[in-house]
């Protein structure tokens, strides 16, 4: 049996003379967020602010890594263990997020009139899913892993 395709719409937003940037709609705790899809993020991460307003009793921890990229790489940097992550009709399994200070691309996107993000989706979703992202049809194609049978 091969594996479901799984396709999410994009959003794309205009930078305003600075680019684009993709945008995907994602549920976490039953409720609906966006999300930047990042191919230059090695690892999923969520906005430390956005995610705690989200869920109060999320358990962050502290991380002893520095983050690299965003303009910096001094920053203070947490994770999370999230469970209850959909893409589309894609259920993602447990994993780790990097949790961290977001609050500037929050503040440029609504300078500019976007809608404040989650965080970004990164290299460790897209590659484990097998994304293919097409920009002209601007969908987000996941393929979702077979489920393998037990026994015999």
């Amino acid at each position: 049996m091969p594996a479901m395709i799984i396709s999410v719409p994009l959003h794309i937003i205009d930078l305003h003379d600075d680019g684009f940037h993709p945008l995907v709609e994602v549920v976490l705790f039953e409720k609906t967020f966006i999300m930047v899809l990042d191919t230059g993020a090695s690892k999923t991460a969520f906005d430390q602010t956005v995610l705690s307003e989200a869920n109060e009793t999320m358990n962050i921890l502290a991380s002893d890594k520095l983050s690299t990229g965003l303009g910096t790489n001094t920053m203070e940097s947490f994770t999370a263990t999230v469970s209850d992550l959909h893409i589309g009709d894609l259920p993602i399994a447990e994993f780790e997020v990097a949790v961290l200070d977001l609050s500037t691309i929050n503040v440029a996107y609504g300078q500019m009139g976007h809608p404040q993000v989650l965080g970004v989706l990164g290299g460790d979703i897209l590659m484990k899913y097998k994304a293919v992202i097409d920009y002209g049809k601007r969908v987000l194609k996941l393929k979702k892993p077979r489920m393998r049978k037990r026994g015999v």
